[in-house]
This record gives structure tokens, sequence and C-alpha cells, in this order.
């Protein structure tokens, strides 16, 4: 579901809209870029989840950094490689703005395309803007399983310092646009992010107690209730104030949001096994595009760039007479290329890599309690 919010972000409301239903489309789709913030909420608590139950591992971390390492670096620094070193080569794909990102690249490399953006603040980095969300994952890895280690044998201690960083970074989103931080800055910065992240690692810890399951899923009424009420007011309330006043109230409404998306989460995991809900998530399509999520995230982005830069929906639009009908057209054959290169670079280049997680296998950890509550699996 993540990512296909973002694909309907970058292929359908990056589209300048020509008339009043597009620009309604492009209203909603806007909102696709919450499909990020799914993913960190995702991978905060997969990554947790794994961490807490191979907290006795002899290999504790050299099996998850290697794994994370096979998973991660192959399909990441192969793409750079392309960009950097093959593409430069190939007349047809030269020009000023591969020639910029080339004398940049060392931001790419380092994970730190976030902190360029940030510096500039504006999206400078082309086809690589995407990488801004994979650089505050890996900055994510590289302290939180320390953390996870010291605290996992306090479960409590832990639930609370996941709750305090998810609260720290929604406090300093909304005190750098009090004080006048650019958006890029508080958008693509890690201590700024860490709140998704933190959400995901709560849900996990607190899952895994006894009882957890049915406590979280007691309190979910309450917390979508409360959420939404308040979010509804944040909508109301952008209509009644000045645009200057907005920095108080555009990062409430991110964090509500973000609140709704880890009750989504939750919600998708104590749905009983019959529902809609459930039916939904553990369907085929939803599987298949989980699987290929990762390359399709890093892929999609250089096809709706060069898409959107070139404005090929106005020559689709001349050919089909119709300006929605070409981007809708535009949009499908994109995500569909897209998905085609994830497949395909799933299938015959990070598998290969993938097969080697089998010499950093952690010993099978016993279901925590309340799992089957939650439908949460071991490592």
């Amino acid at each position: 579901m993540a990512i296909l919010m973002v694909l309907l972000l970058h292929f359908v409301a990056n589209v300048p809209p020509s008339n009043w239903v597009e620009r309604a489309v492009v209203g909603v789709t806007n909102y696709g870029s919450y499909g990020v913030e799914l993913f960190f909420i995702l991978s905060g608590f997969l990554i947790t989840g794994i961490l807490y139950d191979t907290q006795n591992e002899s290999r504790y971390f050299r099996n998850f950094y290697m794994r994370r390492l096979l998973r991660i670096f192959p399909l990441y620094y192969g793409v750079l490689a392309l960009v950097f070193f093959v593409a430069p080569l190939i007349p047809l794909l030269r020009g000023s703005t591969l020639d910029y990102l080339v004398d940049r690249q060392a931001w790419a490399w380092l994970y730190a395309v976030n902190i360029y953006i940030a510096g500039h603040g504006e999206w400078s980095f082309s086809y690589l803007d995407h990488f801004w969300s994979l650089a505050i994952e890996e900055h994510f890895y590289l302290f939180w399983p320390l953390v996870v280690f010291l605290l996992a044998r306090r479960p409590r201690a832990l639930i609370a310092v996941s709750l305090a960083t998810a609260l720290c970074a929604m406090l300093a989103r909304l005190t750098g646009s009090l004080m006048g931080l650019n958006w890029w800055t508080t958008y693509t910065l890690t201590p700024f992010r860490l709140d998704g992240l933190a959400l995901g690692a709560f849900l996990a810890v607190a899952a895994r107690q006894p009882g957890g399951g049915e406590r979280l899923a007691g309190a979910l009424p309450l917390v979508v209730t409360v959420a939404a009420g308040l979010l509804a007011v944040t909508f109301l309330w952008t209509r009644l104030i000045s645009r200057e006043e907005l920095a108080l109230v555009l990062p409430v409404r991110a964090a509500l949001i973000l609140m709704l998306l880890a009750c989504l989460l939750m919600w998708s995991l104590i749905a009983p096994q019959r529902s809609v809900t459930s039916r939904f998530f553990c369907s085929r399509a939803m599987v298949f595009l989980g699987t290929y999520s990762y390359g399709l995230y890093v892929y999609h982005h250089f096809i709706s760039y060069y898409l959107v830069t070139s404005r090929t929906d106005l020559e689709l639009a001349r050919w089909l007479g119709s300006h929605s009908a070409a981007v809708a057209l535009q949009a499908t054959l994109g995500a569909s290329i897209s998905l085609g290169l994830a497949y395909l670079s799933y299938e015959l280049f990070e598998k290969r890599f993938l097969r080697l997680k089998r010499l950093f296998n952690t010993a099978k950890a016993p279901a925590p309690e309340g799992s089957a509550a939650v439908g949460i699996a071991g490592p």
C-alpha cells in the first residue's frame, strides 16, 4: 500500500493539472507523500521486531548488519554505479542534469542525499531526490540496533524510549517550523523524521509483551477517534488562519496522520483472518508489490522524473485528445515499466545476494506472547 501511495504521488500528483477535475485528483494524490511515512512505520516495526526477537543471539550485531547489507546495498550501489559510471558513457543520456549529479555523487555514495537537499532548500538531486528517505532509514540502522540491544531485557524502558523518540521528532519538526527552518530541512533531515520509525518500533515491542496485542487492540478505537477528530480540526483551522500561521498547523497535521497510519498497521495485524481488511493486505497483489517494493521505489522515480520534467503528458494529450486520459495512460505505463524493472532486478540480480543471507541466519525465536492476536511472526 505504501508504494502505491508513492507511485500516485510521483506519476499523478506531480503532473501540472489542466482542469478542475485534475486539480481535485492532484489534491488527493498529493497525500501519497505519506506513503513514505508508512514505509518508515513498517520499517521500524519489522526491524525492531527482528532485533527484539534475536536479542540473545551471540552474533546479534554481525547477523543483523550483514543481512541488511545484503538486502540494501547491492541494489542501492548498483544503481549508483549505473548512474555515475555507465550513464555518462551513453551520449543520449549526457547533459547538464547528469553532469550535476556526477559532480555531487559523493552525497549519494555516503547516504547523505537528505542532507544535501536540506542544505539547498529544494529538491535539488533530480533523478535521485527520492534517495533522501533511504538515507534516513540507513541512519536509523546505525544506532537503533544498539538501543534495542541495551534495553531489550527491559521492554518497558524500550517502549518508553521508542515513544519518547517519536515525540521528540514531532516536537523538533514543530519547533523547527516555528523557528523558520525551511520545509526541506524539517522534512528530510533524520532527527526530524524518526517519529514514524519509532512508532513502528513501539508497536513491535508492545505487541510482543504478554497481553500486548489485546491492549493495543483495545486502545485502537480511542486513538483513531481522537486523532481523526483533531485532524479534522486542523483542516478547518487552515481555512481560518493566515499562510504565515501554517507553520504551527502543518507539523501537527503530519503527526496526526502519522498516528493514523500507525493505527492502520495495527488494524491490519489484528483484523480477523477472513475480514475484508485481512484479505486485502494478504492478497496476492499486495504480497507481490511488497516483495518488489524496494526495487519499485528505487527505479520508479527515474521514470516519473523524466516524464514530468519532459512534459510527455502534453504530447500524449495531443494524440489522445484529452489531458486527463494522457495523465492516466502515462501513470499506468510508467508504473508498469517501474514494476517490470523491479521484478527483473529482484529475480536476476538481488536474489543472488539474498541467498547469502543464509550464512547469517539467526536461531528460530519462539513466537512472542500475544503475537497470535496481531499476526506477528518470528524473525
